[in-house]
């Protein structure tokens, strides 16, 4: 659930405190958006309003489903795990780039500096393997009705959970650690507005080589696999689709698919946009390259309870009757 790295939190903290090498500095100062530093106070306001909106459509989509009993199927346990995921993604983050744009509170201790890297970066590995999860139902759900419940039973869908977040701490913890124990002897300062891995690891002075191999061959390996493996089971979905005799059950078909594939496409697109030119897009501007990596903590989180949440009828009709209890009109 989002409390969950809270909790983690010091304990994290502490043993990248006694891991870190002798030369890590106590803080790094994080200069927000390079170039936009007059407007960042403005800029502010618009990523609140993103930030309070994903926070409480997730929410939302959470509570929803929880009270809900007839809501308790894998489809919507997978949805309240992506929701989960993107209030600990855009957590991590957004109350210190506000504090940043509105406060100028430029610093962060080292230790907080690995640990918020770690979260970033685990969970958006877990996203990509909730995805990947999400596809798979969709292609039980359409391809293999008859035996659609008796493989994603609740324990089942309970170990794809389990196992997609724990892929990305498995991932990431060496990474964290190979950071921490790098040297940093030159300018603390991070032309970033968070602790993306690749920011933090040019301000050291030792061999980096390491860091830059494993960050590429994760990066490649997780998201190629998983990417290859949606395309494949919408392919598949796509071609039974198109032999259903039902012109209704067809167009139903599309309609749930497409927005997980919008949910997809709103994902991987910034996410790599982001990684390969922090590295190799030196010929972009930075500003556009921070803010793009910046709306990809906060867009997806944003739409997703739009896209699936407000999409799904039991959904729609449980927060309707919820506004309706509190005397707040709305529209269907």
């Amino acid at each position: 659930m989002p409390t969950a790295p809270v909790s983690f939190l010091p304990a994290l903290q502490q043993c990248l405190m006694s891991y870190s090498n002798h030369s890590s500095p106590l803080s790094f100062i994080l200069t927000g958006i390079p170039g936009l530093e007059d407007v960042q106070f403005w800029i502010a306001f618009p990523f609140c309003t993103m930030y309070f909106m994903a926070v409480l459509g997730n929410t939302t989509v959470l509570l929803a489903i929880w009270m809900d009993p007839s809501l308790h199927l894998p489809m919507f346990y997978f949805l309240s795990m992506l929701a989960a995921i993107d209030l600990v993604l855009t957590t991590s983050t957004m109350p210190k780039l506000l504090s940043i744009f509105w406060f100028h509170s430029h610093e962060i201790n080292f230790e907080g500096c690995v640990a918020q890297m770690f979260f970033i970066h685990s969970f958006s590995i877990a996203e990509s393997g909730v995805l990947l999860t999400m596809a798979f139902d969709r292609y039980l759900a359409i391809c293999k009705p008859l035996h659609y419940s008796a493989i994603l039973t609740g324990p089942t869908t309970a170990k794809l959970g389990l196992v997609a977040v724990g892929r990305g701490t498995a991932i990431i913890i060496p990474l964290s650690f190979m950071v921490a124990s790098l040297s940093y002897c030159g300018p603390h300062v991070i032309d970033h507005s968070y602790c993306e891995h690749m920011s933090v690891v040019k301000l050291a002075c030792g061999d980096t080589r390491p860091n830059c191999i494993y960050g590429i061959t994760v990066a490649t390996i997780v998201v190629g696999s998983d990417s290859v493996l949606i395309v494949v089971s919408y392919r598949l979905i796509l071609r039974e689709v198109l032999g259903l005799s039902s012109r209704e059950a067809r167009l139903k078909s599309f309609c749930t698919c497409g927005s997980h594939i919008a949910v997809i496409l709103l994902f991987y697109t910034p996410g790599l946009f982001s990684f390969y030119t922090d590295r190799w897009g030196q010929s972009i501007p930075a500003h556009l390259r921070i803010l793009v990596a910046d709306l990809y903590l906060l867009v997806p989180p944003m739409l997703n309870p739009l896209i699936y949440g407000m999409r799904t009828k039991q959904i729609r009709e449980l927060v309707l009757s919820l506004l309706r209890q509190k005397g707040i009109p709305s529209r269907s």
